[in-house]
C-alpha cells in the first residue's frame, strides 16, 4: 500500500532551520507530483511548496517563498522540504502529499495521498 512518512520535525526558534523529510513507499515515486501542506490548530489545511516528477519545476506558496526549498531524491523515493528563516506563524502540522497528473494543482482535494503529518513549532 502506500505509504508516506514524515520525520524531521521540532522545535526552533525564530530565525532557525528545520529540514522535513517524507520517505515514500508503495508506489513509482517518479511519476508522482510531491507536495507539502500545513495545518495550524484550527485553521484549514494550506497549500505550503510543491514539485513536479521531473524537479524542473517548483511552486511555492506566497508566504514560504525565499524561505523554504522543496527538492527530491527519486533514488531514494524521498522528498525534502527545506525551511529557513522560521518565523512563529510557520508553526503547523506539515504533511507530505502525492499526487499523480500532468499540471500542477493547489488545492488539497486533489492530491491522492498523505503522510501522517510531523509537527513544526517556532517559539519567538
Amino acid at each position: 500500500q502506500v505509504q508516506l512518512v514524515e520525520s524531521g520535525g521540532g522545535l526552533v526558534q525564530s530565525g532557525g532551520s528545520l529540514k522535513l523529510s517524507c520517505a515514500a513507499s508503495g508506489f513509482t515515486f517518479s511519476n508522482y507530483w510531491m507536495a507539502w501542506f500545513r495545518q495550524a490548530p484550527g485553521k484549514e489545511r494550506e497549500f505550503v511548496t510543491a514539485i513536479s516528477w521531473s524537479v524542473t519545476n517548483t511552486y511555492y506558496a506566497d508566504s514560504v517563498k525565499g524561505r523554504f526549498t522543496i527538492s527530491r531524491d527519486n533514488a531514494k523515493n524521498t522528498v525534502y522540504l527545506q525551511m529557513n528563516s522560521l518565523k512563529p506563524e510557520d508553526t503547523a502540522v506539515y504533511y507530505c502529499a502525492a499526487r499523480r497528473g500532468n499540471m500542477m494543482v493547489y488545492g488539497s482535494a486533489n492530491w491522492q495521498h498523505w503522510g501522517q503529518g510531523t509537527q513544526v513549532a517556532v517559539s519567538s
